[in-house]
Order: structure tokens, then C-alpha cells, then sequence
């Protein structure tokens, strides 16, 4: 059976704050390495009252220095969002605190809007054909025999893999031209994911960091004792899914009876497209949602995400998913 592994918003639920959220990520890392997820993933937004992790290279210090074993990692970096200087010079700093066991996955998106973009203080005149002129300047600077004028310290020479994120064609071009494992949010974008799979493996470049394609997907997985308390507990990520796209981005609402029946048909195709690629049921449900999805794409890695209100059911959804895991490998 193929990794199963974790990507984390670190939610900030209603009535909680971004202190507490900290709390149930690293809670939730270390069980996820007792259950034996491959490895955990953050991810960088801006201005989202309901994610806790814009920070995202601090949070996967305080993930790793909480944790043994477990790859931590960035799910991703918004590259554009940064000098790809500093970048190297973070993941370099948690590369030689945590040797062995920390990823880069990077990211064209800026993660918030357009105002919040331009509040990071970055160039907002550049297009998408900076995007892979930086994620190249980025590999160099790990490189023993940088080209760039500049040396990153920590980072040179450092073994930090990189992979590109994507949710479009574009990003599958740029890992198979580079030679990158592919990671595709298709927790939240799927539209184009076979497409991106297709394009990825047909045009890969084998490279000194990766000799065939990999390719990583995101799933939502909303597992609980029952299939009812599973569809229960999805409902948080439903509403907060909607809210986002209606332009009202909330915290992590609690769960809610009957939620799919009180909202109208714009509403619940919506959800029904962007969150198709999601197993909510009990044990034996997700089981057969997850071997269903495994099948259909081939994917090499699982990245699991589970939005969930309440952190013991949460940590609960991870736990079934881990026991879900070991049955089928």
C-alpha cells in the first residue's frame, strides 16, 4: 500500500485562537507518527481568519521538534511570496536542525488575496514566468556549486527535497520538465487532476533528485465510528468551504444537522465538485473510497486532510484512516 500522509491547515475553530491551534497540531503530528503516517505537512495562507499557520516555517520547527522521526514539511511554500533566498536560508536552518527529515513543497498561488499579497511587500508586477525562475534559483542555492553570486548559509549543499504543488496543467509541466515530485491539491481543485497526472508522467525528465515520477494527491478523508457522525462532523468543512467562496472566510464553524438540505443548489454543486475527492463514512466506507480513488489515479502518496471542529474526533478520523492503512497494506 502506498504512504498515507498528513497535510494540516492548523484550523482555528469558532470560540478557539491560533494558541490553541498550535496545541492540536503538534498533538496531532505525534500521534500521526504513533500511527505511522509518512509525513506531515503545513500550509502557508495569509489573512484566513480560520488557518493558523501563516508563519509556516516556524510552525514546522515547532512540528519537528516535537516529533523523532516523521518527514515535516511545507504543503505548501507560496513562493511568490518570498525572496527565494530567505526560503533557502529557513528550510536550510530546519534541514540542519532536523537533518533527514524535512520537505519543500512549493506553490505559485499567494495564498490570500491581492491586498494581502501586496502587504507581504512582494513584486506584484511579475507574472507566472517568475514562478519557475525562482523555484531554479531556489534549488541552486542548495546546491554544493551554486551559481548565484550569494550563498545561502545554512542551505548550501544541504539535501532538502523540493516538490512542485499544483492544482493546473502548469505546475505538471514544471515538476516533469525539472525533474520534481508532483503534489496536486485535489482536495480542493480536482477539475484538472487526471489531466495534470497524464501530463506529469508522459513529460518527465528524470533528475539527480528523482529518477521517475511521483506524484502525491490530496484527499479529504472524514472518517468516525459511524457513516452519520462522519457526515456530521464533514458538515464544519462544508460551511466553511461555502462561506470562502461567498467571500465571508470564517473560522472552523461547528458542525451542523441537516446542513446539506439547508443550502441551495448553487451551493451544494459546488460542494459536490470541489469536494469529490473525499471519503467520509465509517472504517469500512472510507476504506472502500480510498482503494476506489488509489485505483482510479495510480497515485504514489495520499496526502490526507481532515477539517473536523472537534480535535478528539478529529484525531478519531486519523486514527481510523492510519487502522484503514494497515488493513489494506
Amino acid at each position: 500500500m502506498i504512504p498515507f500522509s498528513i497535510l494540516d491547515l492548523s484550523p482555528i475553530a469558532e470560540g478557539s485562537n491560533a494558541a490553541q491551534s498550535f496545541r492540536n497540531t503538534l498533538d496531532l503530528a505525534q500521534h500521526g507518527e504513533r500511527w505511522g503516517y509518512h509525513r506531515y505537512w503545513l500550509a502557508e495562507h495569509h489573512g484566513m481568519p480560520g488557518i493558523a499557520s501563516a508563519a509556516t516555517a516556524v510552525l514546522i520547527g515547532h512540528v519537528a521538534a516535537g516529533t523523532s522521526k516523521i518527514r515535516v514539511g511545507a504543503g505548501g511554500i507560496m513562493l511568490p511570496n518570498h525572496s527565494p533566498l530567505v526560503i533557502a536560508e529557513q528550510f536550510g536552518t530546519l534541514e540542519s536542525l532536523f537533518p533527514g527529515r524535512i520537505d519543500l513543497g512549493l506553490g505559485r498561488a499567494p495564498g490570500s488575496d491581492q491586498i494581502t499579497a501586496r502587504a507581504l511587500r512582494r513584486n506584484l508586477s511579475s507574472d507566472a514566468d517568475a514562478f519557475p525562475q525562482d523555484v531554479i534559483e531556489l534549488m541552486d542555492y542548495f546546491s554544493p556549486e551554486q551559481k548565484q553570486p550569494v550563498r545561502a548559509v545554512p542551505g548550501a549543499g544541504l539535501n532538502v527535497p523540493i516538490w512542485i504543488l499544483g492544482s493546473s496543467l502548469f505546475g505538471a509541466q514544471l515538476a516533469a520538465a525539472l525533474g520534481l515530485p508532483y503534489a496536486f491539491a485535489s482536495h480542493f481543485a480536482p477539475a484538472q487532476m487526471m489531466q495534470a497526472i497524464a501530463l506529469y508522467r508522459a513529460t518527465f525528465k528524470p533528475s539527480a533528485q528523482l529518477e521517475k515520477p511521483r506524484v502525491m494527491l490530496g484527499f479529504n478523508v472524514f472518517a468516525a465510528d459511524t457513516d452519520e457522525e462522519a457526515k456530521f462532523y464533514a458538515t464544519s468543512m462544508q460551511q466553511a468551504f461555502v462561506n470562502l467562496r461567498s467571500g465571508r472566510p470564517s473560522r472552523l464553524p461547528p458542525p451542523m444537522d441537516d446542513y446539506l438540505s439547508r443550502i441551495g443548489p448553487q451551493e451544494r454543486a459546488l460542494l459536490d465538485q470541489v469536494l469529490s475527492c473525499s471519503a467520509i463514512g465509517s472504517a469500512a466506507t472510507v476504506s472502500a473510497q480510498l482503494k476506489a480513488f488509489i485505483a482510479h489515479t495510480g497515485a504514489d502518496e495520499l496526502m490526507i486532510t481532515s477539517q473536523i471542529f472537534d480535535h478528539p474526533a478529529r484525531l478519531r478520523s486519523y486514527q481510523i484512516t492510519a487502522e484503514v492503512h494497515e488493513a489494506l497494506s
